[in-house]
């Protein structure tokens, strides 16, 4: 459990909840790039003496304005908030995306949310972050209210890899679905993780001799259907390797929605109802459909092989 301290609203804030240098942004994935806006952050929170915040939304913007689009999302909550924690980060504010929030100009966006509502001392934004309606609000723009209001902006340069491409979420999602784990890593600055309840099945794997924990990958970006080595991260913070399949089993009938079923090496305990988050480190073959369960058998015991030899090494 993450010990970020999660205020969710911007109106009527008790002083102590206010006066936070601030950074301001989606940080879906709180990648590479995201971590720079932060550090700006930090570093004005240093020179002030204030707390470090950061302003994400709830629900993200893309879903409130283009709902019917497929899931995208690279962290829960609970993830972003351990990823904020890790950078130091003390208090997260979650604001509300609704018609008021959407309906905002920019400048009204500055003044009433950042200044009156927060009383932020510093604001930093990424070199492509735009606010208000019809995003209109620009990092320039943003500098101009801060003079104005009396609040300090800083604005992060792009980070990119050795390919010269900028890090960002959509990099990682794109990265996701053509089967690339390695390269959203490299993005992420650490390996893409789903994370969720493990969930009860008809236990087919059990029988078969490759028990899995099956995880929903509900609002998480679909990633490449297809098997992958992994390392799942247990309650009580145990690591353990293993081989998991994400897609929708097409040799097995009655699944229907994109799953994560994860075997975990050497492991025989009950983790049904528990929350257990899993990396996929890399991509070992697509998705496919055997004349049978012996078949598939066979191909999981190889698929177990290749994960084991890619992994272990990291575990003695």
């Amino acid at each position: 459990m993450s010990r970020v301290r999660v205020i969710r609203g911007w109106k009527d804030l008790p002083a102590a909840d206010r006066g936070a240098a601030v950074a301001m942004g989606s940080f879906d994935g709180v990648h590479r790039g995201h971590q720079k806006v932060i550090a700006l952050a930090a570093r004005a929170a240093g020179d002030l003496g204030a707390p470090l915040g950061v302003i994400t939304f709830d629900p993200h913007p893309r879903t409130y304005f283009r709902p019917d689009e497929p899931a995208f999302r690279l962290m829960r909550f609970d993830q972003l908030a351990r990823a904020l924690e890790a950078l130091g980060v003390d208090t997260v504010y979650v604001l509300p995306w609704d018609a008021e929030l959407a309906n905002m100009t920019d400048r009204e966006f500055a003044t009433k949310v950042l200044h009156e509502g927060l009383g932020a001392r510093h604001v930093a934004v990424g070199f492509d972050n735009s606010f208000g309606k019809g995003r209109t609000g620009t990092p320039q723009t943003m500098r101009q209210y801060g003079e104005e209001l009396g609040f300090g902006v800083s604005v992060a340069e792009p980070v990119a890899g050795g390919s010269g491409d900028k890090f960002s979420s959509t990099a990682v999602r794109e990265a996701l679905r053509q089967g690339r784990p390695e390269e959203a890593a490299e993005i992420l600055g650490r390996p893409f993780a789903i994370e969720g309840v493990v969930q009860r099945g008809r236990q087919l794997g059990r029988k078969l001799g490759f028990p899995t924990a099956n995880v929903p990958l509900a609002d998480y970006v679909t990633p490449r259907f297809g098997v992958y080595a992994t390392r799942t991260r247990l309650q009580d913070g145990r690591r353990v390797p293993g081989v998991a399949n994400i897609g929708v089993n097409p040799t097995v009938d009655g699944i229907t929605a994109p799953l994560l079923e994860v075997w975990l090496f050497d492991f025989d305990e009950d983790l049904y109802d528990q929350v257990i988050e899993t990396d996929l480190i890399a991509f070992l073959r697509p998705e496919e459909k055997f004349a049978g369960l012996e078949e598939m058998t066979a191909q999981v015991m190889r698929d177990a092989r290749a994960a084991r030899d890619l992994l272990i090494p990291d575990f003695d």
